[in-house]
């Protein structure tokens, strides 16, 4: 069955304290609006209005050194790692329920697999078969 992907935006991870202080650089570095300082209330995402081309950014409070990883977004998670995996990434992690896969490039590069949030904006997805 085909499925459907394409680049959801960048996270921008950081080892830190404090997440306001690092949305807020990033926000004023970038000229993009910081639109939820705390989404999900844990202290750890804080997500800011659509870049360009409508890509998702987000600032990620994390445990692992400070880095920039992407998420492709897809309507079959399941099928796109696989695609994936095919390729030559590997699975790392599964977190939070399974809502979305880590996998590491054959380079060594970090990404996720995500949930496709909104199909109707931003560049229209590839079909794969």
């Amino acid at each position: 069955m085909a499925h459907h992907s394409r680049l959801a935006g960048f996270i921008i991870d950081c080892r830190t304290g404090d997440l306001g202080a690092a949305a807020a650089f990033w926000s004023a570095a970038l000229g993009i609006a910081i639109v939820d300082p705390d989404e999900g209330g844990e202290d750890r995402y804080a997500r800011l209005a659509a870049g360009p081309g409508d890509l998702h950014i987000e600032v990620q409070k994390v445990e692992h050194e400070s880095r920039v990883h992407l998420d492709i977004e897809s309507d079959d998670i399941e099928a796109e790692v696989a695609r994936l995996t095919a390729l030559g990434a590997r699975e790392v992690a599964r977190p939070r329920d399974g809502r979305w896969v880590v996998l590491q490039a054959p380079t060594g590069q970090r990404f996720c697999v995500v949930r496709m949030q909104h199909p109707q904006h931003g560049a229209a997805p590839t079909q794969w078969s």
